[in-house]
């Protein structure tokens, strides 16, 4: 059985002996782009080349990205833990051609690596065309679907819509209509009973989605248009978790040894065994998920912070935090504990975790324990406010109470929602908005700045004098009145 690490280093070579040039992953941490705080697909490093502002040599290329998904158009955050794919942090596989080789040659590549290289079954696999979209004055993707026939059987091609097979990056920028490749990795027993084609897409746990290569022909204006690109790109991306999980016979991403290696050591550190109990498999998945998503974000440049990015890994942690804390008996750091054998296991990989290995294990720790200190405290605040609402009969906490959650003892308003949520309850995000909104309010104006007209005492011109004498007799030409946050001085 081939090893993560096998695996990985099998896709670049693959690519390598087709002609492309393997780079390295971008930061997921984006710093120069103002539509994106995060990579969140391979292809966002090579948006100037694809709107054909920057020079596409080499014309193929290959990697593995560090991506993140928590926020925005792409958001897996309330899925991960419980389920067996989603992530918040993963690996994306990923091949370009940039004016080369497109439909064809990208689908012949694809099907070569996995059932010529890999050995994956022919009859496992199905893959999906963008159906058209008559709003949008878009046709069925027939090119696409006549090269899949050269190695599918037609039962096996299956039309997709615009939300699975119209692929777009956000809401401007490149995108163009998609071929996805879904892997049934049920039992023979199963597969008798329901075919593969029919789960497809219905968010079958056996049935998912493993590669995803994208045609792009078009750029999304801010206006909703679209127009061609200068040239066509292809643009692929293969779901490095999802893709060992079937190598390795799995039917859990969790139970590869991508993540088993932390589980594991979770295992040794809290005394509990994985496996045994829904909510502490529910929280390991958790902490071994966003423990990645955390560190690889620190050695990224990004530290946890009250403000954009930062918030987003700030709110990541405090997530996992909860969850060690409430279902693994963690009263004290435990994600920090992790990170050696996160190390050791992609540091060769990705050579930044073993870089900022001393960085990532400080700033870890160092969040957890301000965390810990607050979190019991808002927790029996939550507790109590939720017993209220069930001797009220209220199914709803108010969002006044979200906001103190969140202002004074840290919580995010999603780990407020996902507490209430376990219990039966929802959150009036929409009052806590408006809590948010009058605070800032407040901040502003305690923040302004208001000055009086200057006094005039008398005419003169400012001289300075200080490399000459240490004292000198001076006079007061002018001076204001300045108030700010209810202070007031002159100057």
């Amino acid at each position: 059985m081939m090893t993560a690490n096998e695996i990985r280093d099998s896709f670049k070579k693959f690519f390598e002996s087709k002609g492309h040039t393997i780079v390295p992953s971008a930061p997921m941490v984006i710093k120069d782009d103002p539509t994106l705080m995060f990579t969140n697909a391979g292809m966002n490093q090579w948006k100037d080349i694809i709107l054909g502002t920057r020079e596409p040599e080499p014309r193929r290329r290959a990697d593995t990205q560090k991506c993140l998904r928590v926020s925005g158009k792409h958001n897996d955050l309330e899925e991960v833990g419980h389920d067996t794919y989603h992530h918040t942090m993963f690996e994306m596989l990923g091949n370009w051609s940039f004016g080369d080789y497109f439909k064809e040659g990208a689908i012949d590549y694809a099907w070569e690596y996995l059932v010529d290289v890999l050995k994956l079954n022919p009859a496992d696999l199905y893959v999906t065309v963008f159906e058209g979209s008559e709003e949008e004055g878009l046709t069925r993707d027939d090119e696409a679907a006549s090269y899949w026939a050269k190695h599918v059987p037609a039962d096996h091609i299956i039309n997709g819509n615009k939300h699975d097979n119209f692929w777009e990056m956000g809401d401007t920028g490149p995108c163009g209509p998609c071929s996805e490749i879904h892997l049934d990795s049920r039992t023979p027993e199963e597969k008798a009973k329901v075919p593969g084609r029919e789960l497809v897409n219905k968010d079958d746990p056996q049935v998912i989605e493993i590669w995803n290569i994208v045609f792009m022909q078009y750029e999304r204006k801010a206006n909703g248009s679209l127009v061609p690109l200068p040239m066509h790109v292809i643009d692929t991306g293969m779901g490095f978790e999802r893709l060992v999980r079937a190598m390795q016979g799995k039917h859990s991403n969790y139970d590869t040894d991508v993540f088993q290696p932390i589980i594991k050591e979770e295992e040794a550190i809290t005394g509990m065994k994985y496996g045994e109990k829904e909510e502490t498999d529910v929280a390991m998945r958790v902490c071994a998920d966003h423990l990645r998503a955390v560190a690889f974000s620190i050695a990224d440049g990004q530290l946890p912070s009250n403000a954009k990015a930062g918030y987003v890994i700030r709110r990541i942690l405090r997530r996992a935090v909860r969850y060690a804390y409430t279902f693994l008996g963690q009263k004290e750091g435990f994600l920090y504990k992790l990170i050696p054998v996160l190390t050791r296991e992609m540091g060769e990989a990705f050579p930044e975790l073993k870089a900022q290995h001393d960085l990532i294990l400080h700033v870890i720790k160092e969040e957890e324990d301000s965390f810990l200190r607050t979190l019991e405290k808002g927790i029996n605040m939550l507790n109590s406010a939720m017993d209220e609402l069930k001797k009220q009969g209220k199914t709803e906490l108010d969002g006044v109470q979200a906001f103190r959650l969140f202002d004074t003892y840290g919580f995010p308003l999603d780990l407020t929602e996902l507490i209430c949520r376990e219990n039966g309850f929802t959150v009036a995000a929409d009052e806590f908005d408006a809590e948010m909104q009058k605070q800032k309010e407040r901040a502003r104006n305690a923040a302004a700045v208001e000055n009086s007209d200057w006094v005039i005492l008398r005419e003169g011109e400012q001289q300075f004098v200080g490399y000459d004498f240490t004292e000198y007799e001076c006079h007061i030409l002018r001076y204001r009145k300045v108030t700010q946050k209810k202070n007031t001085y002159f100057e």
